[in-house]
């Protein structure tokens, strides 16, 4: 059996309702349910467009010039039955000036069924010495495949929060866009994991941010994307985390040179977006058992075949 993917894309606007086959646990999929759903939406986006312009600021003097166009990209593994294996987010930078559409960065947020076996039905039991390596082997070879160069021509960047088990130290670097750069020798469970999957981890805390985030990449991260790409990407992900983790991304006072984040901070604005952070970790145990259940049991042995050629 040769294992092969397909990937189709779902718009993310006020509109927006998961499919049947998307995560549940997804940022997106979380902001989407409820009575409130269409507000959540619209008020994320809002706060994503806003953002990228503050952060745009050149031939910008309205501070309106562009908006982001979202799209959810759904990956599945053919196994031959189509399993939902990652789920990433495609930016897109509309100019509301000139009308021209410019490609943005893929990957942003991140989401997979296997890495919520992996910590949600592996770790609780020790960690593993080959924590991570199928998963990794899986993404790499999705970054290989037809599916993936026909669509995409950059390598994608992921942009998470940084570690709350970590400390983190102000340097001298500072990019226009990226902003501050932090650094963190020791490396976290999640840095390692995402070095499993090829990538690399640098934090930076971009203009007028409070805290420092996780930008996972290939290459280089400063010079293989323009401006208005990481701009779209930071303005994306940091929305999110306000809404996610507003201890740390919402706090009224910003990271100091040396610093330790915390979900105890209690210093913090609230966005005006519902979240259930607590439905978000109980659902991903859920998926880790369902992924053992109907991918591992019946196609692990064939997963590790296929990425160890």
């Amino acid at each position: 059996m040769h294992p092969t993917f397909t990937l189709h894309t779902t718009r993310f606007d006020e509109d927006y309702t998961p499919s049947a086959d998307t995560r549940t646990t997804t940022n997106f999929a979380n902001l989407a349910r409820g009575e409130n759903r269409q507000q959540n939406l619209r008020n994320a986006i809002t706060m994503i467009d806003n953002r990228f312009n503050d952060l745009v600021r050149w031939d910008n003097r309205g501070g309106d010039r562009y908006a982001l166009d979202l799209d959810i990209v759904s990956v599945d593994l053919q196994l031959p039955e189509a399993f939902p294996i990652i789920e990433v987010l495609n930016v897109s930078i509309r100019d509301r000036v000139t009308g021209a559409v410019t490609p943005g960065i893929v990957g942003n947020n991140f989401s997979s069924y296997i890495r919520d076996y992996d910590f949600s039905v592996k770790l609780p039991n020790g960690l593993p010495d080959d924590f991570g390596v199928l998963h990794g082997r899986v993404f790499e070879r999705f970054l290989e495949s037809d599916a993936y160069r026909s669509r995409f021509e950059q390598d994608p960047v992921i942009c998470i929060s940084v570690s709350t088990s970590r400390t983190y130290e102000r340097t001298t670097n500072e990019h226009p866009v990226l902003g501050v750069e932090y650094a963190q020798p020791e490396g976290s469970l999640t840095d390692v994991y995402f070095g499993k999957m090829g990538l690399s981890v640098r934090y930076f805390m971009p203009p007028g941010s409070v805290a420092p985030l996780a930008f996972y990449h290939r290459g280089d991260l400063l010079n293989d994307y323009t401006p208005l790409q990481l701009a779209g990407t930071i303005a994306t992900m940091e929305t999110f985390q306000k809404i996610y983790r507003p201890e740390i991304y919402n706090a009224n006072s910003a990271a100091p040179a040396v610093y330790r984040p915390s979900l105890e901070h209690s210093d913090f604005s609230v966005p005006k977006v519902d979240y259930d952070r607590d439905e978000r970790a109980r659902l991903g145990k859920e998926q880790g058992a369902y992924t053992e259940e109907h991918l591992m049991k019946p196609y692990g042995a064939i997963l590790e075949e296929w990425t160890n050629r």
